[in-house]
């Protein structure tokens, strides 16, 4: 390794957090996370859940608690909040490396079209009447597929390499969009169709083990080899000419941080559907309390995103008697949060 790629890593693992900060954001995801265990239509007392995990992680006696309460904490409200703490996290991390190698405040996990292409697969799929597995199995290869398709039309353009793959992006999403939109036009107006624009507007309605059983590891691995690597968009949102001075192979690294950003996004929306905003606002909410350092940023974003998805999702099945999509809600306070932002400067630099 380059003396000044190696001096760079030194420089930028070797800052850290105040112990207060480090403790809030270790603890504001894990109070989230208790208390959307209370919220839902099954009214249950906090010491009967408290009781009811404690049973559960130390193999005690199960048959002591009603069955109605196993089946709403373990198969429903456990499994829903973890996957809205996995999909904050990933989408926020994921915007954040992609601000940071883009090198714009306006980017977001989107960009190269992994939404509309993982919209298109989970489209298709139900207009064909596959099971929810397949489903999401379609929406996460047809989002891979869509990057891989951004990434391949970007190689044939030799201008700026991030002006060419934002650009390529926005083509394959625009055409992906347009296929969705087709295949709602062909669906069955009174079932297919319904559930085709549900699906687009975000959810964790369905969330259940077998889901978290599938997404979850897909999601953790991707952003923590994210983490593993966050001084490498320290280095890339430098710009490729200083990259490069430094050492680094800014094709090989941008592509790695691009796949695995990825991994966590597809995988997000293969389970959840679309939710937009959060891989867009949260990073720059963390600007704010810790600064542009991505050694900083990405743990950062990673916390705030899982907590304000579970309090998003918490209002969204709280608000009404019938629940409400949950990209309604991220778009909703997204939007007029992100003109505050803009307004009063959010830290980018």
């Amino acid at each position: 390794m380059d003396k000044g790629l190696a001096s760079a890593q030194k420089t930028t693992v070797g800052w850290g957090l105040s112990r207060p900060v480090q403790v809030a954001l270790v603890v504001i995801p894990v109070l989230a996370l208790v208390l959307s265990l209370f919220v839902g239509r099954y009214p249950a007392r906090p010491e009967e859940v408290v009781r009811l995990l404690a049973a559960e992680a130390l193999n005690l006696d199960r048959l002591s608690f009603p069955e109605a309460l196993r089946v709403a904490i373990l198969q429903v409200r456990l499994p829903r909040v973890i996957m809205g703490i996995l999909i904050g996290a990933s989408l926020s991390v994921s915007g954040a490396c992609f601000q940071g190698i883009f090198r714009n405040p306006l980017v977001s996990p989107d960009i190269l079209g992994v939404t509309n292409g993982a919209a298109f697969g989970a489209a298709l799929a139900i207009l064909l009447g596959a099971p929810i597995s397949v489903v999401q199995t379609a929406a996460f290869a047809s989002g891979l597929l869509s990057v891989g398709l951004t990434y391949g039309l970007s190689r044939f353009y030799r201008t700026t390499p991030t002006l060419t793959l934002v650009l390529a992006g926005v083509i394959v999403g625009a055409f992906f969009s347009a296929l969705v939109s087709f295949l709602k036009y062909t669906a069955d107006p009174l079932e297919k169709m319904p559930a085709i624009v549900f699906w687009l507007m975000g959810s964790l309605a369905k969330a259940s083990p077998g889901d978290l059983g599938f997404a979850g590891p897909l999601m953790i691995g991707a952003v923590i080899a994210l983490l593993l690597v966050r001084w490498r968009v320290n280095v890339l949102s430098m710009g490729d000419e200083d990259a490069k001075a430094l050492g680094m192979d800014v094709e090989r690294h941008r592509l790695v941080i691009i796949c695995f950003c990825t991994l966590a996004t597809s995988a997000a929306v293969s389970v959840a559907g679309v939710i937009g905003w959060v891989g867009l606002v949260i990073p720059h909410i963390g600007r704010m309390l810790v600064g542009p350092d991505h050694k900083l940023l990405l743990p950062a974003s990673a916390s705030l995103g899982g907590a304000y998805l579970l309090l998003m999702d918490n209002l969204a099945r709280s608000v009404t008697t019938a629940e409400v999509p949950l990209g309604i809600f991220t778009a909703l306070v997204g939007a007029p949060f992100f003109a505050y932002l803009l307004r009063r400067g959010s830290g980018w630099s």
